[in-house]
């Protein structure tokens, strides 16, 4: 009799122990739901713009310049939208790398001297975009460098170096000078000078 009334007291228990199956899935299931996760950084995809992207037209050209045995490299590189419209920068870059002349040119600096060779009262687009392409290839043609960059028969002139550079640079017969035209008249000379280790305009050549 006592043994009979154990078993349905056992059952129960059994019954109070059994884990219920409907209870809610454990924290670490709803993770995905309420982190999120960062994709990592893409570094080897090309870039749709880069600093090139804008760039039209490159010459490059060395020659001794502010050092007798280093080269320097002249350099002209036309930026923007287009070649009538776009910003020329010539630069020159010492052995070292660093710039030591920079200037801004336009496009229509390089065209201004087309009017010397016009054959037509007019000329188009493409005809004035290639007459610059021309120019920039011209532009470090070695005929442009001098030297010395200062005969003896110079005579100085205000308007760009000081006299004492203009001296120093005038009794050194291995300096260099760079000629190039700006517009229609514009003849433009400079020349590195190791007195004040930069470079100097020399006024006084004209057209």
């Amino acid at each position: 009799m006592r043994t009979a009334l154990l078993f349905p007291l056992f059952g129960l228990l059994v019954a109070c122990s059994t884990p219920d199956t409907r209870q809610a899935p454990p924290a670490s299931a709803t993770t995905p739901d309420t982190v999120t996760r960062l994709e990592p950084m893409d570094t080897a995809r090309a870039r749709a713009t880069t600093p090139q992207s804008d760039t039209l037209k490159t010459v490059r050209s060395r020659h001794v310049f502010s050092a007798p045995a280093s080269p320097d490299e002249f350099r002209l590189t036309l930026r923007g939208k287009d070649v009538l419209t776009g910003e020329i920068t010539f630069t020159i870059t010492d052995a070292a790398g660093q710039v030591i002349f920079r200037e801004i040119l336009t496009p229509a600096d390089l065209e201004a001297s087309m009017v010397n060779e016009m054959k037509t009262p007019t000329v188009t687009p493409a005809e004035r975009e290639a007459y610059i392409r021309r120019r920039m290839d011209e532009f470090f043609a070695e005929k442009n460098f001098r030297k010395p960059a200062l005969a003896a028969k110079d005579t100085y002139q205000e308007g760009g170096a000081d006299r004492a550079t203009w001296e120093d640079i005038q009794k050194r017969p291995d300096a260099v000078g760079f000629v190039y035209l700006v517009g229609k008249e514009d003849r433009r000379r400079i020349a590195y000078s190791p007195r004040t280790k930069q470079v100097v305009q020399l006024p006084g050549l004209g057209s």
